[in-house]
């Protein structure tokens, strides 16, 4: 017969799903750190041996990792989306950008749509909560912080969107913008008109996934990237007339 005893779970075993479970839905995020030993035992309801031997699990399995003096951290599980060539290739070829545009408004309509549908009141807050923030940044002209606001506001709809694959793949996606790997986004908000369209384009994106609209929340989203594509290609338009300008005007000096 298949059957087997039934053993209870060891507590370490169960302390190690668990963490395993916070990193895999993204609440846990890379680099992050731990609480103490001593506070997150006493969290867990553990003793500190069953948690030294959990995190040394998941120290071995790549999940966490120690520095010495600091504590424990969430690894770097990121960190081999694409290789450092790739990303060097990405930064020097603008068709990566348009690629990586075209990417984004496929899979983050995608997640709007699964959002706006699976989102649980709590998910629809955080989004709330950031485009909240969203106006404040805008309201005080402040392009660096409406630019992290911006990217954070895309990532809590993936997170609503209840996907972990889409979550980590896009989470990667998202920290190569943060380096100015695809476009430095923080130019985009430099024009008054850009700056207001983008924020009237968000806060649509935000009225549809808060009224549970599945196809208005795609279509927003599509239509937020689809200006963000036109307004990075006007700005290589632009930079390149300006060249061309400057190669004409020093000619003309030295006539």
């Amino acid at each position: 017969m298949p059957f087997q005893k039934v053993t209870p779970e060891k507590l370490a075993t169960a302390v190690t799903r668990q963490i395993e479970k916070l990193i895999l839905r993204g609440i846990l995020r890379p680099g992050e750190r731990l609480p103490s030993e001593r506070e997150l035992a006493e969290r867990m309801g553990v003793s500190r041996p069953s948690l030294r031997d959990a995190i040394s699990e998941l120290q071995d399995k790549g999940l966490l990792t120690s520095r010495a003096g600091s504590g424990v951290y969430v690894a770097d599980v990121l960190g081999s989306a694409f290789s450092p060539a790739l990303i060097r290739l990405f930064a020097d070829h603008d068709e990566a950008v348009f690629d990586y545009i075209g990417f984004r408004r496929d899979l983050e309509a995608l997640a709007a749509e699964r959002a706006a549908r699976l989102a649980s009141e709590t998910d629809l807050k955080v989004i709330q909560t950031i485009f909240d923030k969203m106006e404040v940044a805008h309201a005080r002209s402040n392009p660096a912080e409406e630019a992290r606001l911006d990217a954070e506001f895309h990532l809590s709809i993936i997170e609503a969107s209840h996907n972990v694959v889409m979550l980590h793949m896009m989470r990667s996606m998202f920290d190569l913008l943060r380096e100015g790997v695809f476009y430095n986004r923080q130019v985009m908000f430099k024009q008054r008109t850009s700056r207001q369209q983008l924020l009237d384009q968000h806060r649509a994106i935000n009225a549809a996934l808060q009224a549970h609209d599945p196809q208005g929340a795609r279509k927003a989203v599509e239509t937020h990237l689809g200006y963000v594509e036109k307004q990075l290609e006007d700005q290589r338009k632009t930079a390149r007339n300006e060249e061309i300008a400057r190669q004409r005007f020093e000619h003309e000096q030295s006539r």
